[in-house]
């Protein structure tokens, strides 16, 4: 198809599109004519006592030195004698013995936590009164091994 059957709108795409390309070829030729060169201090970025980033060297003036030897590195290790209780009590304020889940409010936090038929020791019922463990469900707090308080 040569260009004189081509429509005004074939014709304007084309134009459109070779202004694009020559615009970006002048670019391309202004940023290699436009070479700076740069430096590794010009790289370098600092933080200075509050944290923030700053391009200025810190002040050999205002540094503090720190014995190492003052710093502890301790790891605390994960016993059952050192772990908290993790036994909470609480109010069931749902439970629906055909689905098998319910809601259970924590007494001292007023915090819910959910509890599924699989975490059930003995058969509980709305407002029984529950010990727990809390624990991490799939979308929130959970209760394990919930219990009849006595």
């Amino acid at each position: 198809m040569g260009r004189s059957q081509e429509t005004f709108g074939k014709k304007e795409v084309r134009n459109r599109k070779e202004k694009k390309r020559k615009d970006k070829e002048k670019k391309r030729a202004l940023k290699k004519n436009e070479v700076k060169k740069r430096s590794f201090d010009d790289m370098i970025a600092y933080v200075d006592e509050f944290g923030k980033i700053s391009a200025t060297p810190p002040d050999p003036d205002k540094k503090t030195a720190v014995d190492a030897e003052s710093i502890e590195l301790t790891i605390s290790k994960n016993s059952p004698e050192t772990s908290p209780v993790t036994d909470r009590k609480g109010v069931v304020t749902f439970f629906n013995d055909s689905k098998g889940f319910g809601f259970i409010r924590d007494m001292e936090s007023g915090q819910s936590y959910f509890v599924h038929a699989n975490s059930l020791l003995e058969p509980i019922k709305e407002n029984n009164m529950v010990i727990f463990e809390a624990g991490k469900g799939q979308k929130g707090p959970a209760a394990l091994n919930v219990r009849l308080f006595k």
